[in-house]
């Protein structure tokens, strides 16, 4: 795995680097739905993974946000982000990452998030822990959730359809010290690994979304399912990661309010 490990690091951050030089430039953006855009600085930072990807390994499948599917049959497909957080980068606000996976026959082996504003580089491989930077990763001890910092996100439906958030947000915030909504999925995820937060929930994300940040949280002793403790997939319709210690009762809120969301 150590290629294909320092393949990943090292093509985060080119593409990272990329995404930090153009943020104060002005962008073109297009809209995918009311509130759903992509930018310029998508497409170039995923045309430079994708590249990469099919030159070094062109036998390999790639899922990624802003391009079709290949399905070669390959055991092996990546999973890409190439701008997680696309609403803060359009508006200038520094906040976002790249965010690429390995997946082996169904598999998640390996997780890079980097973060080129502050110049992090998360990494988890299976079985073999998470790292910030180089220095090994572990969730936090926080075990009572009223001292919890927790960490959400909205459905770019919130708009249209009631299974929104909201009710979930509404009611965790009576219960918690407190909660950040800070736009990028991948990075909050990152985060619980790191023990910056205790627990991070969300509804409607994709396998993009999640791959490399949930291993990072499994590898840093922490732990993933839906919303009501069932295994999580890439392709589950919502996901909850803690620290552990906070997971039953962060499920408890959640169960209490009724009923399961429809995706």
């Amino acid at each position: 795995m150590d290629d294909y490990r320092t393949f990943a690091m090292t093509i985060a951050r080119e593409a990272g680097g990329l995404l930090k030089k153009k943020i104060n430039d002005i962008h073109m953006i297009s809209f995918k739905g009311e509130i759903n855009i992509v930018t310029e600085a998508d497409r170039m930072s995923e045309d430079m993974i994708l590249s990469a990807i099919r030159d070094r390994f062109p036998h390999h499948d790639i899922l990624s946000e802003e391009s079709s599917a290949t399905e070669t049959g390959s055991a092996f497909r990546w999973i890409v982000d190439p701008l997680d957080g696309t609403t803060n980068y359009a508006h200038g606000h520094p906040v976002f990452c790249v965010s690429i996976a390995l997946e082996r026959e169904g598999d998640v082996l390996l997780g890079v998030v980097y973060n080129p504003m502050l110049n992090e580089m998360f990494v988890a491989e299976k079985q073999r822990g998470a790292y910030l930077n180089g220095h090994k990763l572990s969730v936090s001890g926080i075990s009572v959730l009223s001292h919890s910092l927790l960490a959400t996100g909205f459905p770019y439906d919130i708009r249209e359809d009631k299974n929104n958030n909201i009710n979930y947000f509404t009611e965790m915030a009576r219960k918690v010290q407190a909660i950040r909504r800070a736009g990028s999925a991948a990075l909050d995820l990152a985060y619980v690994a790191a023990g910056r937060f205790d627990g991070f929930w969300e509804l409607k994300l994709m396998p993009w979304d999640t791959a490399a940040g949930c291993l990072m949280i499994r590898e840093a002793g922490g732990v993933v399912t839906d919303l009501f403790g069932a295994p999580f997939h890439l392709t589950s319709p919502h996901v909850l990661a803690s620290n552990g210690a906070l997971h039953q009762d962060m499920m408890a809120v959640f169960r209490d309010l009724n009923p399961v969301p429809k995706m």
